[in-house]
């Protein structure tokens, strides 16, 4: 069975979703379109909030999310406990982002990249595994609100 990959944006990242969609379905995953679905004006947190209530609630391991700088994404979906939501310009963000913090949702900035450029993310951010090892602690410090503690 395939994966299941919620993905949403706001008007800004509609076309770019569009097109991650094709990707995501060339590559065998079932990607489900959470909105928006054209350009008209949208409130991103909205679509962050399907998104990522969606990975919070373990109905998908991962999600993607894409609005025009993914500030307001990344935001909104890191309020839900579980999430780690990882803006990723360049492949190599995102491969750090699932290498050293397992990030499970991908957000773009949809104004700041090319289409080939965020296909490029989108593929990378799939295919990197998490390292675990020295940054299962880090990642299990931030799903338990560890308060900072001087070192």
């Amino acid at each position: 069975m395939a994966e299941r990959i919620p993905i949403g944006s706001d008007h800004a990242g509609v076309e770019l979703k569009a097109r991650l969609i094709e990707e995501l379905e060339a590559l065998g995953y079932q990607p489900v379109d959470m909105g928006t679905g054209d350009s008209k004006s949208v409130d991103y947190p909205d679509f962050a909030h399907r998104v990522a209530a969606e990975v919070e609630r373990g109905e998908a391991w991962r999600g993607i999310l894409l609005c025009g700088t993914g500030l307001g994404m990344s935001y909104a979906a890191n309020r839900h406990p579980g999430v780690r939501a990882a803006l990723s310009w360049t492949p190599e963000i995102a491969k750090l982002a699932r290498r050293h913090n397992d990030a499970n949702v991908l957000v773009l900035p949809a104004r700041f990249v090319s289409e080939q450029e965020g296909v490029e993310i989108l593929r990378t951010w799939l295919d990197t595994p998490f390292d675990g090892g020295r940054h299962v602690r880090r990642v299990e410090k931030i799903e338990s609100g560890t308060r900072y503690a001087e070192p």
